[in-house]
């Protein structure tokens, strides 16, 4: 079977090499792809937002099958435009998508059906945002109602902090149309988790548990970033804590979209905060996160592409999903700069042998007459799985060391608060 995935950053390519393994795959395109995982598969320049073209090049090419993995074209409706030529997918429809698509719409259904989250308000009146801001105790958090490459949350530690995010999303449209409405929320405390989780509709399977690090410089400091690393799984997630999560959140989300007419099938992320007074949704995404998609298939032992045709054909309870009882561990290895301002151009130098159990997932580099040159502001994950999470961080790092290009900067401190809450048990 031919099959396609769409996307080009270090998510596609962790997924593709999970694909590679099924043997039923003949031959793997990427759409557009980066010239980091040309060995895993052919890249194709069409973007990912041009769906048109998509359709186009699936049935030219007799795709068997298609995986749409980043939150834009899924929102726009690549997966709709795909199945309605006749190519089965893996993701959710435009409908679905919209639970990441429009936080006011995710929190408006978490309101509905006693899903639980922070307290908040919806405004697409910017003098209205900013006078609620003066009746609200700090820290305030800010978000931006559309989709901002991971960038659109604002936590701010004073009221003109928050004004400030106000204008910048509203009026000065630093998000453009996805910043015209905004969410003002209540800040919440405790540790951070995120648990990936198939679903075809009818059953979910949450994956292993993860901690993302979003800020971009060590000790959580800085602004927040697309996510500088992550570990899995996360000690906080306890199984007590999986198991309401499940009664809770999980399952009453999946109802609630079929309530709605919005049935969810693919991969639903669930940002959640360990509060004092239980988990709360920080956060949904229609897709796998990215950096977490990369640790959390470093530890998948079922085949994934099983898995997600069983999403796509409903029978995802009759499926094997498993996960390895080991720890895995990716550091975020960006130009400086990132996500601000930064430079790119410059040639990535990998290492021959980046040690056992570590895999590079290429992100944003592209090839030049055979040189591997970088093209972005994350430019690739280094991902080691081992038996335990001291290992994994300890493997990790050590690949990191041996990766080579000018203007390189990672976080020195992936999995440190994760080591030091295990110690603690």
């Amino acid at each position: 079977m031919k099959v396609m995935v769409v996307g080009g950053g270090g998510r596609e390519h962790a997924i593709i090499k999970a694909l590679k393994k099924n043997p039923a795959i003949e031959k793997l395109y990427v759409l557009p792809g980066n010239g980091g995982m040309a060995a895993d598969a052919e890249c194709v320049d069409i973007g990912a937002k041009d769906i048109e073209k998509q359709v186009d090049f699936a049935l030219k090419n007799r795709i068997g099958y298609a995986v749409v993995a980043p939150d834009d074209p899924l929102v726009l409706g690549a997966v709709d435009a795909l199945e309605a030529a006749g190519i089965p997918c893996f993701g959710p429809n435009r409908a679905a998508a919209l639970i990441e698509g429009s936080k006011a719409f995710a929190k408006g259904l978490m309101k509905k059906y006693g899903i639980p989250t922070a307290a908040y308000e919806v405004f697409d009146d910017k003098e209205k945002a900013l006078a609620y801001i003066d009746g609200q105790k700090p820290p305030i958090v800010v978000k931006a109602d559309g989709l901002a490459l991971g960038k659109g949350v604002v936590i701010a530690g004073s009221r003109e902090e928050a004004k400030r995010a106000v204008v910048s999303m509203m009026e000065e449209r630093r998000f453009g149309d996805s910043g015209l409405r905004v969410v003002i929320e209540e800040f919440l405390e405790g540790p951070e988790v995120t648990v990936l989780s198939f679903t075809d509709g009818k059953t979910i399977v949450p994956m292993v548990s993860s901690m993302d690090h979003k800020r971009a410089l060590d000790n959580d400091e800085g602004p927040n970033t697309g996510g500088m690393g992550v570990i899995a799984p996360n000690p906080f997630y306890t199984p007590e804590i999986a198991a309401r999560c499940m009664s809770e959140i999980f399952l009453p989300t999946v109802r609630a979209m079929n309530a709605e007419g919005r049935r969810f099938k693919g991969c639903l992320y669930f940002g959640l905060m360990l509060t004092e007074k239980g988990p709360r949704v920080i956060e949904y995404n229609c897709r796998f996160g990215d950096p977490e998609a990369q640790a959390v298939l470093a530890l998948l032992e079922s085949d994934l592409f099983d898995i997600m045709r069983a999403v796509t054909e409903e029978r995802l309870s009759e499926a094997e999903v498993r996960f390895s009882g080991g720890a895995s561990c990716c550091v975020v290895v960006a130009s400086q700069g990132y996500p601000e301002k930064y430079e790119t151009g410059y040639e990535i130098a990998l290492p021959d042998e980046p040690g056992e159990g570590v895999d590079i997932y290429v992100a944003g580099a592209r090839l030049d007459n055979g040189r591997l040159l970088t093209s972005g502001g994350r430019v690739l994950g280094v991902t080691a799985a081992a038996g335990s999470l001291g290992e994994a961080v300890e493997k990790a790092y050590r690949a990191a060391e041996k990766v080579r290009f000018e203007n390189a900067r990672y976080r020195k401190d992936i999995g440190k608060r994760a080591l030091e809450a295990a110690r603690r048990e």
